[in-house]
């Protein structure tokens, strides 16, 4: 039986214990096994988690300079939710825990999205499908 794909999607932080009480407000929890002083595991599925990484600890995995994610992107990490309802709770939660909104929610008639950023400017994208893009 072929093993199961699992996403891991590391972020580098500034304050780990900030970023954590940040992304439990908005309801996610954290694997223990996975976190320690340097890292914390956040679970958004069954094989979806991200890994919020203390600065200095994620620069030991690349030599490259990181961005300062507040005047940079470098991704748009999307996630579905089951409704619109779902969409702009989320993003209520992460305004009081001290996120931002980018921009206005934005209705595409098969989907709607609207965005956080985080307190590090990692940009999170909320999106509910209720179809697919027409094709010409």
């Amino acid at each position: 039986m072929p093993m199961t794909t699992q996403i891991f999607l590391n972020v580098a932080v500034k304050d780990l214990d900030k970023s954590v009480a940040f992304f439990t407000e908005l309801g996610y929890g954290f694997n223990a096994e996975y976190t320690d002083d340097d890292a914390a595991c956040m679970v958004i599925d069954s094989n979806i988690f991200v890994m919020l990484l203390r600065e200095a600890f994620f620069r030991t995995f690349t030599d490259k300079q990181l961005c300062d994610m507040r005047t940079h992107v470098e991704a748009l990490t999307a996630l579905s939710v089951d409704s619109r309802e779902k969409v702009d709770e989320l993003v209520a939660k992460a305004l009081a825990a001290g996120g931002s909104a980018p921009r206005p929610p934005i209705d595409y008639g098969f989907m709607y999205s609207h965005a956080f950023e985080d307190l590090d400017g990692h940009s999170w994208e909320l999106v509910h499908m209720t179809g697919t893009p027409s094709q010409s």
